[in-house]
Order: C-alpha cells, then sequence, then structure tokens
C-alpha cells in the first residue's frame, strides 16, 4: 500500500472514531456553540470537533513518514493554532488576540524555514521575494487560515470544502512527485473527511475554531512545502483556485462589509451559505452545491499544471468572471435589510 493511503486511512479511523470522546469533552468543558440571529442551527451544540482532526491528522503523519526539521516545525505550529481554535471555542477570544496568535503561529513555521521565498511568474524566470519572505508568508497562513474560519457556517461545510481542497493538492503533489506533500495532504484528507461523518447535517458536533483554523493553517502550510519544491507547479496558484469558494466569499465579505460602512470583522448573514438558505435550499442542498463548485474549481486547479501559460491565464480569468457574475446574481455583494438587522 502506498504510503499516502496509510496516511489517509490513519487519519479517517483516528479522527472517526474519536470524535465522539471529543463531543463528550466537550460538553464538560462548556464547549457549546448557541443559537443565534446569524447562526443557522436551533439549539446548542458541542464545538471543538477540531481537536478529533488533529489527533487524526498529527497520528497519521506520524505512523507514516520521517519528521524532518520541516516537518516537526509543521506539526509545532498546527499545535498552537489549535490551542488558540480551543481556547477560543471555551472563551470567546477577541479578533486582535486570536489574531496574535495566528501570527504566532505563523511565525513558528517561519523558524523552522518552511516560509515563501519565491512566487510564480507565469511570463518569465521565478521572483524571489527575498526581504519580502516573512511578510508574505505570515500573511498568507493568516489569510488561508481566516479564510476557512469564516467559511464554517453550516454543518459539514469546512471540512467538505477543506477535503476537496486537500485532495485536489494531493493530486497535484502525486503528478510531480512530492511525496511529502502528498502525504501530508492525504493526512489533511482523512481527517477532515473521518470527522465529516459526524458533521453532516444534522451535526451532532461542530469542529469550532480549533477544526477550522487548524485545517486553515495546515492547508496554508503545506502549500508553501511544495512551493518549496517547484515554484511552477504547486505552486500558491494551486490551493488558491482549489479554495477558491471560501476565498472569494471572503473577500466579497470584506468588499460588502466595507461598502456598508461596517467594521470589516464584525459579522454578517451575507455569506453565500446564508444566500443560498434564503433563496430556499436546505442547509443539505446549499453543502451539496457548495461541494460541486469546490470539487469543480478543483478540477481547475489541476488543469491548470496541465496547460501552458495563455491557457492557464484564460482559466483563471473564466473563474473569475463567472465568480463575479454569480456573486451579483445570489447577492452577496448587498448589504440587504436581512444582513443589516443581524
Amino acid at each position: 500500500m502506498q504510503t499516502y493511503w496509510v496516511a489517509f486511512t490513519v487519519a479517517l479511523a483516528v479522527a472517526y472514531f474519536s470524535t465522539p470522546w471529543v463531543k463528550n469533552l466537550a460538553v464538560k468543558a462548556g464547549a457549546l456553540d448557541a443559537p443565534d440571529a446569524r447562526k443557522v442551527h436551533k439549539k446548542p451544540i458541542p464545538r471543538m470537533g477540531g481537536l478529533a482532526i488533529y489527533f487524526g491528522f498529527v497520528l497519521a503523519v506520524l505512523a507514516s513518514m520521517h519528521i524532518s526539521h520541516e516537518i516537526a516545525g509543521l506539526l509545532l505550529g498546527g499545535t498552537v493554532i489549535l490551542m488558540v481554535g480551543i481556547i477560543d471555542d471555551m472563551k470567546q477570544l477577541s479578533p486582535k488576540v486570536k489574531l496574535l496568535g495566528q501570527i504566532l503561529a505563523a511565525v513558528v513555521l517561519i523558524l523552522f524555514d518552511v516560509r515563501i521565498e519565491w512566487l510564480t511568474n507565469p511570463f518569465g524566470e521565478m521572483l524571489y521575494v527575498d526581504y519580502f519572505s516573512v511578510p508574505l508568508t505570515i500573511l498568507w497562513v493568516v489569510g488561508l487560515t481566516n479564510t476557512v474560519n469564516l467559511i464554517d457556517g453550516l454543518d459539514g461545510l469546512a471540512a467538505g470544502v477543506s477535503t476537496i481542497a486537500s485532495i485536489t493538492i494531493l493530486l497535484v503533489a502525486l503528478q510531480q512527485n512530492f511525496w511529502t506533500v502528498a502525504i501530508l495532504t492525504a493526512a489533511l484528507a482523512g481527517a477532515a473527511l473521518g470527522f465529516l461523518q459526524h458533521n453532516f447535517n444534522p451535526a451532532k458536533i461542530f469542529m469550532g475554531d480549533t477544526g477550522s483554523m487548524f485545517l486553515g493553517y495546515m492547508l496554508a502550510a503545506v502549500s508553501i512545502m511544495g512551493t518549496v519544491k517547484s515554484a511552477a507547479t504547486i505552486a500558491l496558484f494551486v490551493p488558491i483556485v482549489a479554495l477558491g469558494l471560501p476565498i472569494m466569499d471572503t473577500a466579497f465579505a470584506i468588499i460588502r462589509r466595507y461598502m456598508s460602512g461596517r467594521p470589516i470583522f464584525k459579522p454578517d448573514k451575507g455569506h453565500l451559505h446564508h444566500r443560498l438558505l434564503e433563496m430556499g435550499l436546505t442547509q443539505k442542498q446549499a453543502v451539496l452545491l457548495m461541494y460541486v463548485i469546490s470539487g469543480c474549481l478543483g478540477l481547475s486547479a489541476i488543469a491548470l499544471t496541465e496547460v501552458n501559460t495563455f491557457l492557464g491565464a484564460c482559466i483563471v480569468v473564466l473563474l473569475m468572471t463567472a465568480c463575479i457574475i454569480g456573486a451579483k446574481k445570489i447577492g452577496v455583494l448587498k448589504s440587504t435589510d436581512s444582513v443589516e438587522s443581524h
């Protein structure tokens, strides 16, 4: 059996079987997600389920690969972001404190030499970023961490989208024989999928910030490890397109809040999943539709590694155009009364 299959299977089994134990722990710790005007669930649900994802991922990595200097940094940084998530799920940290925790976790990667050192230049040689390496790495890690965190609004949504993005990066890594990246993304996909079986509608447990920030952080970190191997293939474009749905949803949220004069970090009910529910879709239908969109974006990301620069640029432009048209039609850029009232 290929090593990445071992990683996937171990992560899937550990996450699946440890989730009920984590659920009981969350209840005892008082980590419950109470319903409010912005949320769609009607009764308190245990959160902090990301602990099961963490267990699955870490045990899979330990069971399937040599722990190098970079992998040690990845696991340590993942533990830091996990602790920030656990505290937030129990105590509700302020946005500033949470951001500081995310920056600290990103700095751990940098200290272990996991950093963005170059960017892909589609029209020529690689662009070395030199002094911008540290701020770019922090921006990338914090940005992707919050992107997955923000899409965690419906049962099974963040876990499913993260699984699809992980499998996308896994397939590209296998194309390029980047075995370290392949094993890590296989472990991440397995852990998210194992947890998803308890988290799909109707959810028995939420992953909370513990899980959504951990998944976003890991996807960001593993993508950087891919760029260390090749700036032209698993470059940051692949995870950007693979995670296109939450990235665009976050971008539209920032634009929407700025245009309506709301604080950018203040939650609202204008996200894509809220709009789909307003259009009459059930939770399951909305989540499944977003899985399909994520799957199409994943296939597009894989296609980017197989075509020339011109076709790749055409694919990106078409995707962005489709996203903007779709966003306007669904109304995620509008600040309606229903959004303003919450």
